[in-house]
């Protein structure tokens, strides 16, 4: 299938053909008519085809197994089946020849459900209509173990959606034998990838945070007509543990992997995807779309957080965090002070204002010899961080649970985690929560997750510094470096919006915050800072600018967001823009023109289901006039023909549009100074 208009586009147009499974003879096809995977089941179930619908090509060149696991230091494959003559390419006439190992776990039966809701979401922030959960088919296939394995059933689930190009896959592992066993290892997902396709598979997991990496791309040995001489080409993808998991299972107990997620790209261009990621996020984890402005408060003192909550109040923001550093203890215990925090969680509910505030949760933190992280090298407490507290330790159920009571018992609405669990491993064998080193890993990352699942369960919103989108989290840092808000104002800003830019391609505008050091951070004295804000208010406004013009909410950081009635304006001014305009600042971001200091710089929001469909941010960051044509690509705003542009609220002017769906402009902007185009249909 290829595209022949933006009518039938998926990142256009919604694609609603639904997800299915189809059961043929000796197949099963899991199909939403982006994407489809096919199976054999038999003389066991393998995929033997992975085909992108849109390029009408196959990714696969060999049959693999569909798991592999490692129990009691002995390693079994799932499924798949032997006897490929050539893994250069998959001829469909040699698999009736091909068969079953006989060390496998085989095919026992299948079943057809639809998704499950993965952690519960309150919709309280949302501008979007999203379905959750998504909508499409789930498949179950359940394996018996081999004979020298004794009761263990295993099943690969398959999850494919509706209207993207996008799966899901895990494993679940339950020991029906009575005695333990030792589940060492695991993969979920072993594909032969071709050398075409490597590029255009984009794969990740909801395992992911500071870096980890479940993903690997490794040579496959059984490749044997590859033009690399040593048989190194990494094309055989492997989504595994990167450790562990190293769990005991006990009789009866279930063991659930992480999931993969698989994108199927249509195109090799970055913008588009890009534009395919930021959709899964959008239709997988929706809670990404909530995107409130919001403030960081640098006191915790009654009188200074009920003045930040005024002044949010006044101009329009709608949330306040009690940020680090500022003395607000969401671990307290004490009734008085928790009474103090309840008082004002309700004051900033009767202004219309929610808030929250910042935790440390186990990232450079003691908490004592017993529930420190180990290091296996050493045999002392240490980490990546100089000291990091286990998260799979008794501590941090004492810990877990205060925050959750403190949210609880005060009302707030959000909370800023500060070294979510980041990959630490603990060589530690007295923990509670975890064995040893093997299984470290695993038990503090579900400890993490178990927790954000709970404040999903609120309406908490969730700011973290690492990757759990997947898992719950709504926001993560866009682009950040805590000594760049210590260089001259005028250089942080454009070093802000460049990581805007390049933050986008992978983050829709929601997904990341930005930093404004409305006091000083970090140093850099009166050349770096904000304040009085009156008297730098052209750089405070090109902050503001850029963050709401961009639809990337900022953390204002300081004691007030407006000293004077001319700041109020300003600061005003641009709340009121992003309000206006939110659905499309909310939308997809079209990169045109990076920040480079030396020219107009441009973004594009596009969203082809709402009027206006397009709105174009134009920053000239130089000091002189600047003239250019500009050439603004305008495909995914759906305009095909003519486009109907404004320079801010100005009257609209009619444009052709090209062959390539391009518009141009003719641009004048003053030195140092912020222009908008809006886009629309000709009525």
């Amino acid at each position: 299938m290829q595209y022949t208009s933006q009518q039938n586009d998926w990142l256009v147009q919604p694609f609603c053909q639904p997800a299915s499974v189809e059961e043929t003879d000796n197949q099963l096809i899991l199909d939403n008519g982006l994407i489809q995977r096919t199976f054999v089941t038999s003389p066991n179930f393998a995929t033997v085809d992975y085909t992108n619908q849109i390029t009408d090509s196959s990714l696969l060149r060999g049959i693999k197994p569909e798991a592999i696991l490692t129990i009691n230091g002995h390693q079994f494959e799932v499924g798949g089946l032997k006897g490929q003559p050539d893994y250069a390419y998959l001829d469909s006439n040699w698999v009736a020849d091909l068969t079953s190992a006989t060390n496998a776990f085989q095919f026992r039966e299948y079943r057809v459900s639809e998704p499950e809701i993965r952690y519960p979401w309150v919709r309280r922030r949302s501008t979007t209509s999203s379905v959750y959960p998504p909508e499409g088919v789930t498949l179950t296939v359940e394996f018996s173990p081999p004979p020298s394995v004794d009761a263990l059933q295993v099943c690969v689930h398959y999850e494919l959606y509706q209207g993207i190009p996008v799966m899901s896959k895990w494993v679940t592992i339950r020991n029906e034998s009575q005695k333990p066993i030792q589940l060492d290892a695991l993969s979920c997902e072993i594909l032969a990838v071709n050398e075409q396709e490597k590029h255009r598979l984009h794969v990740e997991s909801d395992y992911a945070f500071s870096g980890m990496e479940t993903t690997q791309w490794g040579p496959d040995a059984d490749y044997k007509t590859q033009v690399d001489y040593h048989y190194q080409m990494p094309l055989l993808l492997t989504s595994s543990y990167p450790l562990g998991p190293g769990i005991p299972l006990q009789p009866g107990e279930t063991f659930k992997s992480f999931r993969t997620f698989e994108i199927l790209h249509d195109s090799d261009a970055r913008e588009r995807k890009g534009l395919a990621r930021r959709k899964m996020y959008r239709t997988l984890a929706p809670q990404v779309t909530e995107n409130p402005i919001l403030m960081h408060v640098r006191s915790a003192e009654p009188d200074a957080v009920r003045l930040a909550i005024d002044q949010c109040a006044e101009v329009g923001f709608e949330m306040v965090i009690m940020t680090f550093g500022s003395g607000f203890n969401i671990e307290s215990e004490d009734p008085q002070y928790i009474a103090t925090m309840k008082g004002l969680a309700d004051y900033a509910h009767r202004k219309g204002i929610q808030l929250g505030g910042y935790t440390l949760m186990c990232a450079s933190r003691n908490v004592g010899e017993d529930f420190n992280c180990v290091d296996p090298d050493t045999g002392q407490p240490g980490s990546r961080f100089g000291q990091s507290a286990c998260l799979a330790s008794r501590w941090a159920d004492g810990y877990f649970q205060r925050v959750l009571n403190f949210m609880d018992a005060t009302g707030m609405d959000i909370i800023e985690t500060d070294g979510p669990y980041h990959g630490d491993i603990c060589a530690a064998t007295t923990h509670d929560h975890h064995n040893g080193l093997a299984d470290s890993q695993l038990r503090q990352w579900e400890a993490c997750v178990h927790f954000y699942h709970e404040c999903r369960k609120r309406g908490i919103y969730i700011n973290s510094p690492d990757s759990y989108y997947l898992n719950g989290a709504n926001k993560c840092g866009m682009g950040y470096r805590e000594t760049n808000f210590s260089l001259p104002r005028e250089r942080q800003i454009l070093i802000s919006r460049q990581n805007i830019y390049d933050g986008t391609y992978e983050k829709t505008p929601s997904m990341g915050w930005m930093f404004v050091p409305l006091v000083e951070y970090h140093g850099g004295g009166e050349a770096a800072t904000f304040e009085p804000l009156c008297e730098h208010l052209d750089d405070y406004e090109s902050h503001l600018a850029q963050n709401f013009g961009s639809g990337v909410i900022a953390c204002y950081r300081g004691p007030r967001l407006f000293d004077t009635q001319q700041t109020k304006v300003v600061v005003k001014k641009w709340v009121d823009f992003y309000k206006k305009y939110r659905t499309i600042l909310d939308s997809d971001l079209i990169h045109v023109h990076r920040p480079d200091g030396r020219s107009i710089d441009c973004v594009l929001h596009t969203n082809a289901q709402i009027s206006p469909c397009g709105l174009a941010m134009l920053y000239n960051p130089t000091h002189m006039v600047q003239q250019i044509t500009l050439k603004l690509p305008i495909y995914y705003t759906g305009l095909s023909e003519i486009a109907m542009v404004r320079e801010g609220e100005g009257e609209p002017k009619q444009y052709k549009i090209d062959r390539n769906y391009n518009i141009e402009i003719p641009i004048e902007m003053q030195a140092k100074s912020i222009s908008y185009l809006i886009i629309e249909p000709v009525v």
